[in-house]
């Protein structure tokens, strides 16, 4: 089990890199580095552990869909600087992030019942 929630967090912080690589192109709306919960690079290592660590991933997901959110009424408003194309973006991003999120969730339940089923 702990191989899964491994996996899971190495697709999140290869995500984070895929997202700083297009963080050039896409421009204000890409997830911050460090909003999923990764060490950034010549960063001390995050104090605080794993809670620490999943409540900053969960408070980046959250700023992802205020900002995706944020740019689709801006889109839906006519502002000239939204173009679809960014709006496209960012509501994908956001959709990742959330739905890795949650399958990191499914995955700790999963954990959690493993070792409350375990004989004593």
């Amino acid at each position: 089990m702990t191989d899964a929630i491994s996996s899971v967090l190495a697709q999140i912080r290869a995500h984070e890199m895929r997202t700083r690589s297009f963080g050039d192109v896409a421009g204000s709306n890409a997830i911050a580095p460090g909003a999923l919960g990764g060490v950034q690079p010549g960063a001390a290592a995050p104090q605080g552990g794993f809670s620490a660590t999943l409540s900053r991933a969960i408070d980046g997901v959250s700023k992802a869909q205020a900002e995706s959110g944020e740019l689709q009424r801006a889109f839906e408003m006519g502002d000239p600087r939204a173009d679809l194309a960014r709006v496209m973006v960012a509501m994908q991003q956001s959709q990742v992030a959330f739905r890795a999120t949650v399958e990191v969730r499914n995955r700790l339940v999963q954990a959690y019942q493993d070792v409350m089923n375990m004989p004593i």
